[in-house]
């Protein structure tokens, strides 16, 4: 009787697990079909497959790509660029702040990391209006232009993902063992150099997962960009430009879903590609926190 009841439950888990990637995955499945299309089997149906075509979607690709509205390769380095100098800082000044909070068991080190994980629990729209007035008056007075700048929304990026960071890197340093730095100190390594030669290097497989993660999150995010870089100024990554595109194109749901299709396929590419060092670094992560 147990094994039956073992049997219906792995089929009942079976089942819900098609239902919830179905329900994931049907939105995206219905930008691909779409993409395939021209607007008037859009229009006609919607869900269906009349009208999908090879063809067609190299030629609505073709159009977003070469439209002077869309500037496809520009949004796409401003994105590239921001993501990678965000992943760079997050990553260095990330795993210095849960090495020194982790190793400094002090009162004010506890303090520092709670508020890294209370900084995770705001959100966002509480303190997006702030956040532009701050940015504003800090440009004036330091005289940088922080809004409508690589720069500034770098600088934010470091700010909202360093909690996350923090905290994961944390973990895996506890399981560190600290005689390795000890062990360097007497042999004379300074504090930076018992960080960048024994420590940096042993956090890799967990920055790599943190570092896609975030990765995922800065390539596709629209609202900090649209707030911090706005609709019109000449710096637009790929989320904020398919939506300048959009009013473009209000009635071409080809070009349009055709752009949106060339937004996400990069860091789908990119997820699938490195699925299994995510799943590496978050179990060494567990075990060693």
């Amino acid at each position: 009787m147990s094994r039956n009841e073992s049997i219906v439950a792995r089929i009942i888990k079976m089942i819900i697990a098609i239902i919830i990637a179905i329900y994931v995955l049907f939105p995206f499945a219905l930008v691909v079909i779409n993409s395939c299309k021209q607007t008037a089997d859009i229009t006609a149906d919607p869900i269906g497959f009349k009208g999908v075509s090879f063809t067609q979607l190299i030629s609505n690709l073709k159009g977003v790509i070469t439209n002077t509205h869309f500037s496809f390769w520009s949004a796409f380095g401003f994105s590239a660029l921001i993501t990678v100098c965000s992943l760079i800082l997050l990553a260095m000044f990330g795993g210095m702040a849960a090495w020194v909070i982790c190793r400094n068991k002090t009162w004010w080190s506890r303090v520092i990391y709670f508020v890294f994980i209370a900084s995770m629990i705001i959100p966002f729209q509480v303190v997006m209006l702030p956040l532009i007035s701050t940015f504003r008056e800090t440009g004036k007075f330091i005289g940088i232009k922080m809004l409508q700048s690589v720069p500034g929304l770098v600088f934010a990026y470091l700010g909202f993902g360093g909690a996350m960071t923090v905290f994961i890197l944390n973990g895996f340093i506890k399981g560190i063992p600290i005689a390795l730095e000890e062990s360097a100190s007497i042999d004379g390594c300074s504090p930076e150099r018992v960080f960048f030669n024994i420590i940096f290097p042993l956090l890799k497989p967990v920055i790599t997962t943190v570092s896609i993660l975030n990765g995922m999150w800065i390539w596709n995010d629209y609202l900090l960009p649209s707030l911090m870089l706005g609709q019109n100024g000449a710096v637009k990554t790929l989320p904020v430009a398919v939506q300048a595109f959009v009013g473009s194109y209000v009635k071409e749901w080809n070009m349009i879903l055709a752009a949106a299709l060339l937004a996400i396929v990069p860091m789908i590419i990119l997820f699938i590609i490195a699925q299994k060092q995510i799943m590496d670094g978050m179990i060494e992560g567990a075990v060693k926190g």
